[in-house]
């Protein structure tokens, strides 16, 4: 099986670009699409949560064959990327990419790339976490606070003391903006807030 990976990051971007051009790929190189597997979605998104997660990394086995215009239609950052290519080298599944001129497949080299980039992405995690408990420490020994200020109470807490002002106003026709304005809040947090006491048993 031959699948066809496209991807933009916007509903306002063109699929069609990358399409024709692994087209063209194929053509020559004698080879056909099976199967298209199209997405108008950032590539932030965790694979899981995309049609590359849910159809593609569960649906290709060994021997099938995948691909793209380029490696960064899997994703956007450098663990993400590792980690769906150690997914598909582990499962013997071959990925090509036009641009970069990948050539992933079931051979030793493929496999050792596989362990590196799981090994990689470990090394990447790590590092972010250390990075994160560093800058933590290094603001706390700033004397800045972290989180919210001690006795400070919470946006929602703040409102629900307000609740029957709320509703009073709301039901005489105020705007969830204007009202939002004058309690400091956004209108976001105060359309939470209507949705509890309104609907609330």
């Amino acid at each position: 099986m031959t699948y066809g990976y496209i991807r933009v990051s916007t509903s306002h971007q063109n699929l069609e670009n990358q399409q024709m051009e692994i087209e063209k790929f194929c053509q020559l190189n004698g080879l056909k699409i099976d199967s298209w597997i199209e997405e108008k979605i950032s590539g932030t998104k965790r694979p899981e949560n995309r049609k590359l997660g849910k159809i593609l990394m569960s649906s290709a086995h060994s021997g099938d064959l995948i691909i793209c215009t380029e490696i960064s239609r899997f994703g956007r950052s450098l663990i993400m990327i590792m980690n769906v290519l150690q997914h598909f080298l582990e499962n013997g599944v071959k990925v090509w990419t036009i641009k970069d001129g990948y050539r992933l497949g079931n051979d030793i080299q493929s496999k050792v790339l596989a362990f590196a980039f799981g090994l990689s992405a470990e090394i990447e995690r790590q590092l972010i976490s250390e990075r994160t408990k560093v800058g933590l420490n290094r603001v706390r020994r700033e004397g800045k606070h972290i989180g919210r200020k001690k006795g400070q109470k919470s946006t929602i807490y703040k409102l629900s003391q307000s609740s029957d002002y709320i509703k009073k106003e709301i039901l005489q026709g105020r705007t969830k903006t204007s009202l939002a304005r004058e309690l400091g809040v956004s209108w976001k947090t105060l359309d939470r807030h209507l949705c509890r006491i309104m609907f609330k048993n």
